[in-house]
C-alpha cells in the first residue's frame, strides 16, 4: 500500500483528498477524514526508515499535511457557520425538537460567551461534535470573533493529533496496516472520550 501511495511529495493529490474530506465532513460526519489523515501520515513516515537522511526530506510533508488538515477544518467550520447564520430559522426549529441538541447549543453559547473554548475543542474530536458546534454557532448568530479562534485551535489540535498518530505509529510499529489500525483506534478512542466529557460537562 505504501509503495502505491508513495511519498506525499511525489503524490500531491493526497493534499487535495485530505482537504476535501476534512472540509466536507462537517456536513457529512460519516466521511473518514481522520482515517485518511492518519493513512497519509503513515505513508509519509514510510519514507523515513531507509536512512536517517530521509527525515529532513519527509518532515516538510508532515508539516504540510498538518497545515492542510487544519486549514480545511477551519474553512469547513466557517462555511457551515455562514450557512447556518443565513438559514438559522429552519435550523433553530430542527434543534428545538431535540432536547439533547438544545442543551448542547445552550452550553456552546455559554462557553463562547465566557471565552471558554474547551467545549469547542472537545467537540472537534467527538462524533458529529464539529457539526453541532459550527452549525449551532451560526444559527445562534454568535460573533465570528468568539467562534473563529476556538475553531482554529480545535482544527489545529485535531490535525496535530491525527498526523502524530499516523507518523509515530509507523515509527514504532513500522509502516504497516497494523500501525494504521492502532492509530485509528487511538483516534476513535479520543473521540469517544471527548463525547463522554461533553455529556458530563455541567450545563
Amino acid at each position: 500500500m505504501w509503495e502505491s501511495m508513495g511519498s506525499l511529495e511525489a503524490g500531491p493529490w493526497i493534499y487535495a483528498m485530505v482537504a476535501v474530506s476534512v472540509l466536507l465532513d462537517v456536513f457529512l460526519p460519516v466521511l473518514p477524514s481522520g482515517v485518511l489523515v492518519i493513512t497519509a501520515a503513515t505513508a509519509a513516515a514510510a519514507g523515513t526508515g531507509a536512512a536517517p537522511g530521509h527525515v529532513p526530506h519527509v518532515l516538510p510533508d508532515i508539516l504540510a499535511l498538518t497545515f492542510c488538515a487544519a486549514a480545511a477544518s477551519v474553512l469547513g467550520d466557517l462555511v457551515a457557520y455562514r450557512l447556518a447564520w443565513r438559514g438559522g430559522t429552519r435550523l433553530d426549529r430542527a434543534i428545538a425538537r431535540s432536547r439533547r441538541l438544545s442543551s448542547a447549543q445552550e452550553r456552546l453559547g455559554e462557553a463562547l460567551t465566557r471565552g471558554g473554548g474547551a467545549l469547542v475543542i472537545l467537540a472537534r474530536f467527538a462524533p458529529a461534535g464539529r457539526s453541532l458546534v459550527s452549525l449551532g454557532a451560526g444559527a445562534t448568530h454568535r460573533r465570528v470573533r468568539e467562534f473563529l479562534p476556538w475553531s482554529a485551535l480545535a482544527g489545529l489540535t485535531w490535525a496535530v493529533y491525527s498526523v502524530a498518530l499516523g507518523y509515530l505509529g509507523a515509527q514504532w510499529l513500522g509502516a504497516t496496516w497494523l500501525a494504521t489500525a492502532v492509530s485509528v483506534v487511538a483516534l476513535f478512542g479520543a473521540g469517544a472520550g471527548a463525547g463522554f466529557l461533553m455529556r458530563r460537562r455541567p450545563a
